[in-house]
């Protein structure tokens, strides 16, 4: 065999062995070192305050315990109103579920009664009693798509309920480790300086540049996507309910967050909720909301395709279809969080290769020389 091309090959072995080691450390010792990515983080988003409190002659201690307060404090405020009003108006609505109960009864009884419906109903029967071949097939799909929702929908309610009981005794643990990230913010944000100096000279000189860029890259694509999806948020939760106001309908609130956080799904999103509402409405007799759900619709789905592109491509440099090739791939992963953690990886990746990593290790594998 060619001398050259087993170089090659052992290379190309030792790279993906490299990346596989790196990824099972990564894998490993999250779960062990997230509370001080937290506390940096943290530490890295009150760094401009704590700046500009230093300007003002505050020791650097109080400047750092003022900035905490200010962004623990702020956002607990936010998160406490928006989850008292979240509350008031899911109770509202369960209220209004249970007013429209007989309404939806009686709509699926007289869809039931409908003529159409009646024939096609005749014809399945007839169909069944002429084919007696295919009762034992049609007995078994019925049985199985009976079990199959049955079951779906065990393991849903299943599911919410053991999320509640992991989250309540969690809370104990998780006190402490707000109590940890608070402290371990404290000290590297009155250190950051230094901490950061002795954080870069860890690192090799050849390694110091590539992993700068990657940092700068991924810092500006990470935050920008951040700030591109709550843009799209916060202007599809706007127009919902500022809309629905408008059309008289309770508890536009939680409806119009609700929808702005489906939105996010890509090619999906508001239809899902809205095409159904206003068919609902229409069958119902409410021809005026249903109207209103359709033109609101319209509406949504123009600005989010004349917004989406423009805040994306601003952000991240990310196009339409590989995002939704991303939130695809993360779904299938790693379930409904795959819908945050794809993209995110979609990001990181093309850091790397905008720093020249996948560059450099091709050259690597094939002449063993890093360009």
């Amino acid at each position: 065999m060619d001398s050259p091309l087993v170089k090659k090959v052992l290379r190309g072995l030792w790279v993906v062995l490299a990346g596989a080691g790196l990824l099972l450390a990564v894998y490993i010792l999250l779960p062990l070192i997230y509370p001080l990515l937290l506390a940096w983080l943290l530490a890295y988003l009150i760094h401009p305050l704590v700046l500009i409190l230093k300007s003002l002659k505050l020791p650097g201690w109080l400047a750092v315990v003022v900035s905490l307060l200010f962004y623990i404090g702020g956002t607990a405020l936010v998160l406490t109103a928006l989850i008292t009003r979240l509350v008031k108006e899911l109770i509202v609505l369960l209220q209004t579920f249970d007013l429209h109960t007989d309404e939806w009864r009686e709509l699926l009884l007289s869809l039931s009664r409908n003529a159409s419906i009646q024939n096609i109903i005749n014809q399945i029967n007839q169909f069944y009693h002429d084919n007696p071949g295919y009762h034992d097939t049609i007995d078994s799909n019925i049985n199985r798509t009976t079990e199959t929702v049955g079951q779906f929908f065990t393991e849903l309610i299943t599911g919410f309920f053991n999320m509640i009981l992991k989250l309540v005794s969690a809370l104990p643990s998780l006190g402490s480790i707000l109590i940890v990230i608070v402290l371990a913010a404290f000290f590297l944000s009155t250190g950051w300086e230094r901490h950061n100096a002795r954080l870069t000279g860890l690192l090799p000189a050849p390694l110091l540049r590539p992993v700068t860029n990657i940092w700068n890259d991924l810092r500006k694509a990470l935050v920008g996507y951040l700030r591109a999806q709550a843009v799209l948020i916060s202007v599809t939760a706007f127009i919902v309910i500022i809309g629905l106001l408008l059309l008289g309908v309770n508890s536009a609130f939680v409806i119009g967050l609700t929808i702005g956080l489906i939105d996010t799904i890509p090619y999906l999103g508001v239809g899902i909720i809205m095409l159904p509402w206003a068919l609902y409405s229409y069958m119902t007799g409410n021809l005026a909301l249903a109207i209103g759900l359709l033109v609101l619709y319209g509406i949504i789905l123009i600005t989010r395709q004349v917004l989406e592109p423009k805040v994306l491509a601003s952000s991240i440099g990310v196009d339409p279809l590989s995002m939704l090739i991303g939130v695809f791939a993360g779904l299938q992963l790693f379930g409904m969080l795959g819908i945050l953690i794809g993209p995110v990886v979609l990001v990181v990746l093309g850091a790397f290769s905008r720093a020249g990593v996948f560059r450099a290790l091709h050259s690597y594998i094939m002449s063993g020389k890093l360009h």
